[in-house]
């Protein structure tokens, strides 16, 4: 009996992978979509041959869309508005669109395919994002699982970007990977520097291009990356400012604590880093710095299970927990909140700001996806 199910088991996953690759191979030989025009805010036109998603056929023409996941549909940061064509909206964006976006005729481009023309409109700071080659300047681990990469523009030789935004950079094939893909990594230097970027990239388990940063990628090696994007920034107030970030999540704070000391700032503001050991934790003496700098800054790093050996006295547990001992003694009503890390940290806080009267219109926040 229990053979038997295995085998029908066996045959069903066998002719759905069946069924799977037949569906590839129609639309990659039969599905002729031929030339399609895409009209962009009335007044550009694009003609590209049919069959990619709209995100692809962009890039073509050197139009840089947001894509903090590299095209995934995981990020909805590639949102755009389809005026004409795209047909229906597909089950992979319903849950990243809320319904006023669906009826304003917004959709994730990575997700649109072309097939007939269409025509979209685009903010005009998209235009803007341009495509850069770099050369690497510099590499240094941070950590064992996180590694500064400092690039030096070759092409164009300047950027000017905002405290808090990210670039997409994309890997050359290397091993057995044959594709060339982009992921998003927040720029960690100061906005000063004109002609060097800062990256802190931690290595994803199977992540293409962490692992290719990581472990392939060589000084002076030749990169491309695309940019700035994203509206993660320093906005304005005179309340406590609270910053909570993790892992590499620490790169866009140092890019804005840098602002912060260079306008002379006197808000308030402090700094929680979470992090799980002691091995973790890194740009301790850049915080210092930044401590003299700006005069009512303070750095606090909690770790979630310091080991033994740490002899670790500061904060333990998960990093809310210091997050809500410090909200509890102080008036938020003018406080403003920034975070960076994962998902999970970032709704945990969120919970926990908003639970001690910080409202969402003052949290600011930039996820991973």
């Amino acid at each position: 009996m229990l053979n038997h199910i295995i085998l029908t088991v066996a045959v069903l996953v066998g002719i759905n992978g069946l069924l799977a690759l037949l569906l590839v191979v129609a639309e990659r030989f039969f599905a002729n979509y031929g030339e399609c025009n895409i009209t962009i805010n009335e007044e550009r036109e694009l003609r590209v041959s049919g069959g990619s998603s709209l995100l692809v056929a962009l890039k073509t023409d050197k139009i840089f869309l947001p894509s903090a996941c590299g095209g995934r549909g995981t990020c909805a940061y590639c949102k755009c508005k389809i005026t004409e064509g795209g047909g229906p909206v597909l089950p992979t964006e319903e849950s990243l669109l809320s319904q006023d976006e669906i009826a304003d005729g917004l959709r994730l481009a990575c997700q649109v395919k072309v097939k007939s023309d269409l025509a979209i409109r685009l903010p005009e700071e998209l235009f803007q994002i341009q495509e850069f080659k770099a050369r690497v300047a510099g590499l240094e681990d941070l950590t064992y699982d996180i590694k500064l990469v400092k690039l030096h523009l070759v092409d164009p030789t300047d950027i000017q970007f905002t405290p808090g935004q990210y670039v997409q950079l994309q890997n050359k094939p290397y091993a057995k990977v044959k594709e060339s893909v982009s992921r998003a990594y927040s720029i960690a230097s100061s906005a000063t520097e004109t002609k060097t970027i800062d990256l802190m990239i931690r290595l994803v388990p199977e992540g293409l291009v962490t692992t290719w940063v990581h472990h392939h990628l060589k000084q002076d090696e030749e990169v491309v990356f695309t940019g700035p994007m994203g509206d993660f920034r320093l906005h304005e107030g005179d309340g406590e400012i609270i910053m909570i970030a993790g892992g590499s999540g620490m790169a866009p704070m140092v890019s804005i604590l840098d602002e912060l000391a260079r306008k002379k700032s006197q808000r308030k503001i402090t700094f929680f880093f979470g992090a799980v050991s002691k091995k973790d934790l890194f740009y301790v003496d850049e915080m210092k710095q930044f401590q003299e700098k700006i005069p009512n800054f303070t750095f606090v790093p909690a770790l979630s299970q310091p080991d033994p050996e740490d002899n670790w006295k500061g904060e333990t547990g998960l990093i809310t927990i210091p997050v809500e001992n410090h909200i509890k003694k102080i008036d938020t009503a003018k406080s403003q909140a920034y975070l960076c890390g994962s998902p999970g940290m970032i709704n945990a806080c969120i919970k926990v700001l908003s639970s001690h009267g910080i409202t969402k219109e003052r949290i600011f926040f930039d996820p991973f996806a």
